[in-house]
C-alpha cells in the first residue's frame, strides 16, 4: 500500500477533528476509511465498559451487533488483543472461538477467518478496540496491514476523543452543568431510533433539575430504565435512589411505607421505622404504578410533594425530607383525573416535566438493537459459542407489534434460543456441548404478527403478502434477496440514482450498498 494512498484516505479524517459532526457520522467516517484501507468484510468500534466491551460503530455487520454486549472474560481474541496493548492478527487456524462468527452482513451464518484488532488508547488508558474481520484465510497476511492497522489507531483514538468531548460540551450546554469527565457508570438506554434519541435528550436536559418528573408508556417499554436515567444523570446521582412498587402495597400498609411508623402505632409495629421518603433523603425516590394509590394516600403524598414535609404514622413530629420524585404509570392519568380515581392537583404536581417511553412499534429497526442484546445475555447465561439471527426472523421482528415491548421481545428471544439448541441433532446435543453457532428462525418464536406501522426503512410497499411467499418458488434465500433487490432498486429510483442518499435511507454504509447491489445483480449507473 503507497504512503499516497494512505495519506489520501485519511487527510478527510484529520479535517474531520474540527468539524462538529454527529457522533454516529463522525465514526461511520472512521470505520468507512479503515475499509478503504484494509481489505476487511466488517469492522468494528468497541467501547470498553469495566469488564464489557460495548460496539459503538459497526460496518459490515448485523445490525443487531450494536445492542451486544461482550464480556472479555468469555471472549478470548478480544482478552488478548486487550493485554497486547497494540496490533495483532489471529492466524487463520486460530482454535479461539470469534465473537462475531455468523454476524458478517450478507454472507450468512459463516465463520470468520481472519481477524485482527488494536487497542485504542486515550489519556493513556484502554479506551476499547478496532476490529477487523474478514471470512476469506489470509485476507490479511500482509505484514504491512499490522502496519497499517497501528497507524490508524492514532488517529481513531483521537477521532473517539472528539466525539466524547462534543457530546460532554452538549449534554453541559443543555443541562447547565459544568463538564465532567466521562461517566462509565452510566447505564445506556439502546435505542437509535429518532423517538428514542429525543427521549435522551430530554432526559439529559430535566436530569439537571429537580423537577418532578413523570414517565409514562406501556407495560414493558422501560420506564424504571428511563427513572433510573434521570437519577444517575442528575446532582443527586451519588446518593440512593429508592424504588417503591405502589401497585404491590396493600392499602393498610401504603402509608407506614411511604412515610414510616413509631413503635406502637399499629399491631406489629415493635420500633421506630423510616418510610421511603426519609431513606430517600437527598436523594430520589421513584414511585412506580403511581396511579395505583388511592385518593387518601394521594392527598398525603400532596403534602410531602409541596413542602418536603411528612409525618411518620402514629406520630406528630414532623420530619423534613429533600426529595426528588420521579413516578411512573401505564394509566393514561388525565383519564383518571376526570373519573375521579386522581387528584388534579396531585397529578399536576407529578407531571412538571412528562417523558413518554415510545411503544416498541414505533421505534424503527431498535427492535433487531435490543434482539442482539438479549441474544448476548442468552449466549452468555448458556455456554453457547454464537447467536444469529435469520434474514427471515430479522424481517419478523422488525414487522411484529409487540404488545408486550421490549419486556415481550426478550421473553421472546430466550424462548427461541431454548426452542433453536431443540431443534439441533441429538448427536450434537451430546457430542458438542456448546455448538459454535445458533441460528435463530421465524419457527424458533413465538406466533408474530405483523406491525401495522412497519419501520421506516422496511416500509416502502415492497413487503411481500403471505399469499405471494405462499405461491413462490423460489425459496427463502431467494425471496430474502428478490426482496433485498426491490428494496434497492426502490430506494435508487427515488433518489435518481444517487449511492450515497440511498445508503442514508436504508442506513447503510455506501460502499456496502454498492457490493449488496453487485451481489444481487444491479448494476451501478
Amino acid at each position: 500500500m503507497t504512503t499516497s494512498k494512505i495519506l489520501h484516505a485519511v487527510i478527510p479524517l484529520v479535517a474531520d477533528l474540527a468539524q462538529e459532526l454527529p457522533e454516529r457520522e463522525r465514526l461511520r467516517r472512521l470505520l468507512a476509511t479503515l475499509r478503504t484501507l484494509l481489505p476487511a468484510d466488517a469492522v468494528a468500534l468497541l467501547r470498553l465498559d469495566g469488564e464489557w466491551l460495548r460496539p459503538v460503530a459497526i460496518d459490515g455487520l448485523m445490525p443487531d451487533t450494536l445492542g451486544r454486549r461482550f464480556k472479555v472474560a468469555e471472549h478470548p481474541r478480544f482478552a488478548q488483543l486487550l493485554a497486547a496493548g497494540q496490533a495483532m492478527r489471529f492466524a487463520p487456524d486460530s482454535p479461539l472461538p470469534d465473537p462475531y462468527d455468523g454476524l458478517v452482513a450478507q454472507h450468512g451464518p459463516l465463520e470468520v477467518h481472519d481477524c485482527m484488532g488494536c487497542v485504542l488508547q486515550t489519556g493513556g488508558l484502554a479506551w476499547g478496540l478496532l476490529t477487523l474481520d474478514a471470512l476469506e484465510p489470509g485476507r490479511f497476511a500482509d505484514p504491512a496491514a499490522l502496519e497499517v492497522l497501528q497507524a490508524f489507531s492514532n488517529l481513531a483514538a483521537a477521532t473517539v476523543a472528539t466525539a466524547e468531548r462534543v457530546q460532554q460540551l452538549t449534554h453541559a450546554a443543555a443541562s447547565r452543568l459544568p463538564v465532567q469527565g466521562a461517566n462509565h457508570a452510566q447505564r445506556s438506554i439502546l435505542g437509535n431510533s429518532p423517538a428514542m434519541r429525543q427521549l435522551q435528550k430530554d432526559i439529559a436536559l430535566v436530569a439537571s433539575s429537580d423537577l418532578s418528573v413523570l414517565i409514562t408508556g406501556e407495560t414493558g417499554t422501560g420506564k424504571e430504565l428511563v427513572a433510573q436515567a434521570v437519577h444517575t444523570q442528575s446532582a443527586r446521582a451519588n446518593k440512593t435512589l429508592v424504588s417503591i412498587n405502589c401497585a404491590a402495597l396493600p392499602d393498610n400498609l401504603v402509608e407506614s411505607e411511604l412515610f414510616g411508623h413509631v413503635r406502637g402505632a399499629f399491631t406489629g409495629a415493635l420500633v421506630d421505622r423510616r418510610g421511603k421518603f426519609e431513606q430517600a433523603d437527598k436523594g430520589t425516590l421513584f414511585l412506580d404504578e403511581v396511579g395505583e394509590l388511592s385518593l387518601a394516600v394521594q392527598a398525603k403524598l400532596l403534602r410531602v410533594l409541596q413542602s418536603g414535609q411528612l409525618q411518620r404514622l402514629g406520630s406528630d413530629r414532623e420530619h423534613l425530607v429533600d426529595v426528588r420524585v420521579i413516578a411512573a404509570t401505564n394509566r393514561n392519568l388525565i383519564d383518571e383525573v376526570r373519573a375521579g380515581r386522581m387528584r388534579a392537583d396531585f397529578y399536576h404536581r407529578l407531571s412538571v416535566y412528562p417523558l413518554h417511553v415510545p411503544p416498541l412499534r414505533e421505534r424503527d429497526s431498535d427492535a433487531l438493537l435490543l434482539a442482539g442484546y438479549f441474544l448476548e445475555e442468552n449466549r452468555s447465561r448458556l455456554g453457547l459459542g454464537g447467536l444469529r439471527l435469520s434474514a427471515a426472523a430479522q424481517t419478523a421482528l422488525l414487522t411484529h407489534a409487540w404488545p408486550g415491548n421490549v419486556r415481550e421481545l426478550e421473553h421472546s428471544i430466550s424462548r427461541a434460543v431454548l426452542q433453536a439448541l431443540s431443534r439441533l441433532p441429538s448427536k450434537a446435543n451430546t457430542a458438542a456441548k456448546h455448538p459454535r453457532m445458533v441460528q435463530l428462525d421465524v419457527e424458533d418464536f413465538p406466533p408474530l404478527a405483523p406491525n401495522q406501522r412497519a419501520p421506516a426503512a422496511i416500509n416502502l410497499g415492497l413487503i411481500p403478502s403471505a399469499t405471494d411467499i405462499a405461491t413462490s418458488d423460489a425459496g427463502l434465500r431467494g425471496q430474502v434477496s428478490a426482496y433485498e433487490r426491490q428494496l434497492v432498486s426502490a430506494s435508487l429510483s427515488r433518489h435518481q440514482g444517487n449511492w450515497a442518499a440511498a445508503a442514508r435511507e436504508l442506513h447503510m454504509d455506501r460502499a456496502n450498498l454498492q457490493r449488496l447491489a453487485k451481489r444481487l445483480g444491479l448494476e451501478r449507473p
